[in-house]
């Protein structure tokens, strides 16, 4: 279990922080990156990602050096979040395309117009579920890990997944209108409301 504890961690920190860190690049500066164009924008992104992802594993001894154990409630507990985080994901692939999971759209959206705006499924509960997939099965890895480090990365987490809403939801405002506006004021953001 030591090896699977380990193994989650490092991958989790080693990621998760360049896949945001994209993120945080991006959206900010969409026009910027838009008028590049989606080769250029990955061929510059891509092995940014890449050589942040080599550094964190470099480091990995000194990020991995407090751990906490096994703790068989926690474990079960990431379970349970991974389960459902599955679930999540699974109900938002059934409106994206491999186009869509890697940004394409966004950095399109002048060329091909605003797109499409995803309001049916899980997207009519939540305006972001595959940032709530994230977290919950971030937070399930945690949980098994159970690493110093992951739990440091999951408290930041939240903050930065509000952050990149943010940031993400006035691109769309300026995409969609008035539709996002109307969508945004009916449909909770991460946290789906109960039925």
């Amino acid at each position: 279990m030591d090896t699977v504890r380990y193994y989650a961690a490092v991958g989790l920190v080693v990621t998760l922080p360049p896949a945001f860190g994209f993120w945080f690049v991006v959206h900010p500066f969409i026009g910027f990156w838009r008028r590049q164009g989606s080769g250029f924008t990955y061929a510059i992104m891509f092995p940014a990602m890449l050589a942040a992802c080599y550094g964190l594993f470099r480091v990995r001894g000194s990020l991995l050096a407090v751990e906490y154990g096994t703790q068989w409630m926690l474990v079960g507990l990431g379970v349970a979040l991974y389960a459902l985080a599955v679930v999540v994901e699974t109900r938002c692939r059934r409106y994206l395309t491999l186009r869509t999971l890697v940004g394409i759209p966004e950095l399109k959206a002048n060329d091909e117009g605003p797109g499409k705006l995803l309001n049916e499924g899980i997207y009519a509960r939540v305006r972001h579920p595959r940032y709530l997939g994230i977290m919950l099965g971030s937070t399930a890895i945690a949980c098994v890990a159970n690493y110093q480090a992951t739990w440091i990365l999951m408290a930041t987490l939240v903050p930065v997944v509000y952050m990149l809403t943010l940031i993400e939801e006035r691109e769309l405002r300026v995409r969609f209108g008035e539709h996002y506006t109307r969508y945004a004021d009916q449909v909770p953001r991460i946290i789906p409301r109960l039925p």
